[in-house]
């Protein structure tokens, strides 16, 4: 049985500003990957303090838009949008203006304050380049932050976004180091780096983060999180596994719902004041009445609506369930 007096000065790390390093953090992160039942408690609460300590009870909610779908050259070996496997996603060539602006407007209503503009492929093409410009646009007249997830650009580029309004860049590195070359193979992982940094580097308030379940190590797990460290962004997007069919990753399980929990809490212990948001895999995961459970294990921020490829979870419901837990949604200007 572990101490749970362990969890709670890790807590007052966290809170001081101390770093995990080294051989203590590999204490650290055996302690989280072996907890089980009260010592998970103690985990979680630890967890939720720290988020309380640093954000308040204030949740960030985002929605997305899949404004181009499908036939992406990359091999992400979990993505229903890669066009090297047969999974039945969407595909669609970049939405119209309309469909933009009707897209952000329904976000607005169900009570996202950002509103990402996500496509499809590894990068934008001239033509698709200067229809984000204009989404941008679109999505703040509808008083959203404009946020995109559009692959990996340059600093010029960034820039020219930011000066069309753009507020947020999302680009996820998926998981560790060591772990990416399993996971994909059409780029190197550096190149996902440059793009995050490029962006920072250009003003923006950059949203990097992963996903969870795809096979990798408690280690590997840190390893993640000590790489977002390194490059200091302010918001860490998490997603769990979707098993989807004709994906290398189709046929694993999903995480079980307290393993995702304390992937929840290591990751709020290793990076105590950043937003971490938990977005895709949340319904499969989760049962209904529980999907809320990442919201008191460190979590501050979540993605409401639809998903790329899957649908998503009420928004309303969502939104009265987290007002029951005693959490505030985000105003519209940035935190």
């Amino acid at each position: 049985m572990i101490k749970n007096h362990l969890f709670t000065q890790a807590k007052q790390d966290a809170l001081s500003g101390r770093i995990l390093e080294g051989s203590r953090l590999e204490a650290f992160v055996a302690d989280v990957a072996q907890a089980r039942g009260d010592d998970i408690a103690s985990l979680l609460e630890s967890a939720h303090e720290i988020r309380l300590k640093h954000m308040g009870r204030v949740v960030d909610l985002c929605a997305i838009v899949n404004a181009k779908s499908g036939r992406c050259s990359e091999d992400c070996a979990f993505c229903a949008q890669s066009g090297r496997y047969d999974t039945g996603a969407p595909e669609h060539p970049f939405l119209s203006e309309e469909e933009i602006r009707q897209a952000a407007r329904a976000a607005a209503r169900s009570g996202a304050r950002r509103l990402g503009v996500v496509t499809s492929g590894k990068t934008l093409l001239s033509r698709d380049f200067d229809r984000l410009l204009r989404s941008v646009k679109l999505v703040s007249e509808a008083g959203l932050l404009a946020d995109t997830s559009c692959g990996i650009l340059g600093f010029d580029q960034f820039k020219v976004l930011k000066d069309a309004g753009l507020d947020a860049y999302h680009h996820n590195i998926e998981t560790g180091p060591s772990f990416f070359p399993k996971i994909c193979t059409t780029h190197a992982y550096e190149e996902d780096l440059r793009a995050v940094r490029a962006a920072l580097q250009a003003g923006l308030y950059v949203c990097c983060g992963g996903i969870f379940g795809l096979g990798e190590t408690w280690e590997q797990r840190a390893e993640f999180a000590l790489t977002l460290r390194e490059l200091r962004v302010p918001s860490v997007p998490v997603n769990f596994l979707s098993p989807i069919p004709g994906t290398p990753m189709g046929s694993r399980s999903p995480l079980e719902p307290e393993e995702a929990l304390k992937i929840v809490a290591l990751l709020r212990f290793m990076l105590p004041s950043v937003h971490i948001r938990i977005c895709g895999g949340r319904q499969t995961v989760f049962a209904t009445r529980r999907n809320l459970a990442p919201m008191t294990a460190g979590a501050s921020g979540l993605m409401i609506g639809d998903y790329l490829t899957l649908k998503g979870l009420d928004a309303g419901d969502d939104l009265r369930g987290l007002t029951e837990l005693g959490f505030l949604p985000a105003e519209t200007s940035r935190d």
